[in-house]
């Protein structure tokens, strides 16, 4: 039988705002993942540059509205290091897909490769995952379904894992010189750490929930 969450019915509107802002974390790294596959797909224009430096602002925004409303409240729903953790964990998956997406205009990067396109469209996947996650977060605490949830984040990082090793495989075949090895090993891991924090996440909500019931 789900559980019942009675933390969320009784606690002080105020406390809500931390489950408000983690869902508003989750959908950003959405969205700048979303950009990214853009980008891949296509090139980094004038217009998606812009975009990207907005989405690294409203990351930050949020996150520091997070410890803002951490440090003003007495009592929190969950314990006050899962929060610290959490809102730190999304605003570095927003950070890594930024970082990615302006890395192509310093490293001068047009050519992008199969697996900077399945990264992507990987990447899209595990936000999407971390979305249906915080959704699920405010509302109640069933251990069964956050397992399922996390079970699932941790088959989309395995995936992104898989696509990072063929990545270096090809990276090393000889077909490219070594500052191009240095460039493109570099987007792939940023991407790959946007996976492992995306995982993180999960994993710690998933152990919120677990020590709540």
């Amino acid at each position: 039988m789900p559980g019942f969450n009675l933390m969320s019915y009784i606690m002080p509107p105020e406390d809500k705002l931390f489950f408000a802002y983690f869902q508003d974390g989750a959908d950003i790294c959405l969205e700048s993942a979303n950009l990214y596959n853009d980008i891949i797909h296509n090139s980094l224009t004038e217009e998606l540059k812009e975009q990207a430096l907005k989405n690294k602002k409203k990351g930050k925004v949020t996150y520091r509205a997070i410890l803002k409303q951490l440090n003003k409240s007495f009592i929190t729903p969950i314990e006050r290091e899962d929060i610290q953790i959490i809102a730190s964990q999304l605003n570095k998956i927003n950070k890594k897909i930024i970082k990615a997406c302006l890395n192509l205009e310093v490293y001068r990067i047009s050519q992008y490769t199969e697996e900077m396109k399945e990264q992507a469209f990987t990447l899209i996947l595990a936000t999407e995952k971390l979305k249906a996650m915080m959704k699920e977060f405010k509302k109640v605490s069933d251990p069964e379904k956050f397992t399922k949830l996390n079970i699932e984040m941790k088959e989309i990082e395995s995936r992104g894992d898989e696509i990072h090793r063929k990545a270096m495989f090809n990276l090393f075949s000889g077909k490219y010189d070594a500052i191009d090895i240095i460039k493109y090993r570099d987007m792939y891991k940023e991407i790959e750490n946007a996976f492992d924090a995306c995982f993180y996440v999960t994993d710690t909500i998933l152990n919120v929930v677990l020590k709540q019931n």
